[in-house]
């Protein structure tokens, strides 16, 4: 954890400087929840939005819908990728910015339909990869051809991160949900993880051969659920985080096993619970935002002027910081650990041939 507080006191507001070249990938899609939502909730029925101040506080364009201080993880990796701005979100994606990727993310949502329908509408995993046919069509249109898109998309990244919310938003909540009367927590990560595989499949049917999954990070040490579920003196929440475990490992073994059945394709895993090692209350366990009832910030209200210091930014999403030390370590891994069998770096330079 001393190694995670030095990388986020270091860490720089300025832009990464970037070679002024071609990406390293033609395009870069963005499947998940809030944690790299960069606008897609900001227009649908849902508490489940961030697209008021002090949220964006330090982006460039303000509160954009990302549910942090400043950037994403998927922010900083697109710049490490090469690209010259953030991927933008589905719902306002257009013309020729399509062919680089979009940004299907949905704060709230989860693998499973029902996940988070409590704050109000989402998109779920599933509708996210229906999202991404639309975006086929439209880019085979301006390819030309199948054979040509299909080129294009076998080269770009596929990057996954969602399972947090099927736990906070749907498993630990009975009085929202019935998952936990009708799974043990081990039935219900396999549950999770057979539907996640499905998605992944369906995606690789539609061309997606370079795939990071991303597991679910210590959600036991999240304030909101520490202060939901009380921590009686500990420092987080160990039901919550052995759920996620359950999990993880399912979701990493599904990659081993994917790997061996798309045999075209390359599929990685982040270990984000493992970046996560160590006590988060050196930082203070607290958000810097003043937190609504339900965890986000209260809007318009000034946040703490030491963002750079925290790990948290409201209840639950990381500041812009914690995003930037784990999207430095996913690219290129800091300890062997951090991805197997190896990094989004790595996953991006492979030359998959056409298929």
């Amino acid at each position: 954890m001393i190694l995670l507080v030095f990388l986020l006191v270091m860490a720089s507001s300025s832009w990464y400087e970037v070679a002024a070249a071609d990406p390293q990938v033609p395009c870069f899609f963005i499947f998940g929840d809030s944690l790299n939502d960069c606008g897609n909730n900001n227009h649908i029925n849902t508490k489940a939005k961030a697209n008021y101040k002090p949220y964006g506080i330090d982006f460039p364009d303000g509160a954009t819908g990302r549910f942090t201080n400043g950037r994403t993880t998927v922010d900083f990796l697109a710049e490490h990728l090469g690209f010259d701005n953030p991927i933008p979100p589905f719902t306002t994606a257009k013309g020729e910015k399509i062919l680089q990727g979009i940004n299907y993310a949905s704060g709230s949502a989860g693998i499973l339909d029902e996940t988070g329908k409590h704050l109000g509408h989402n998109v779920a995993l599933g509708t996210q990869v229906q999202n991404h046919q639309i975006t086929l069509s439209r880019i085979v249109a301006r390819k030309g051809d199948n054979e040509t898109a299909a080129e294009h998309l076998n080269a770009c990244v596929y990057y996954m991160a969602i399972g947090s919310n099927d736990y906070l938003n749907n498993y630990f909540l009975p009085d929202h949900y019935k998952t936990s009367n009708e799974f043990s927590v081990e039935e219900f990560a396999t549950h999770l993880v057979s539907t996640y595989g499905d998605r992944i499949r369906t995606l690789y049917g539609y061309g997606a051969r370079k795939i990071a999954v991303v597991g679910v990070g210590k959600i036991g040490c999240v304030p909101r659920t520490m202060d939901l579920f009380g921590t009686n003196g500990t420092k987080c929440i160990q039901n919550v985080n052995l759920a996620a475990q359950y999990f993880n490992k399912q979701l990493k073994k599904l990659v081993v096993d994917l790997n061996k059945e798309l045999k075209d394709a390359k599929l990685i895993y982040i270990n984000s619970y493992g970046m996560g090692d160590g006590d988060p209350t050196i930082l203070g366990k607290r958000g810097c935002c003043n937190p609504r009832g339900d965890g986000q910030c209260v809007k318009d209200k000034v946040p703490c002027s030491s963002r750079r210091e925290y790990v948290f930014w409201d209840s639950f999403h990381p500041t812009e910081a914690s995003h930037r030390t784990f999207a430095d370590r996913t690219y290129k891994s800091l300890l062997p650990s951090d991805s197997d069998p190896f990094d989004l770096h790595s996953l991006a330079a492979l030359d998959l041939g056409k298929h």
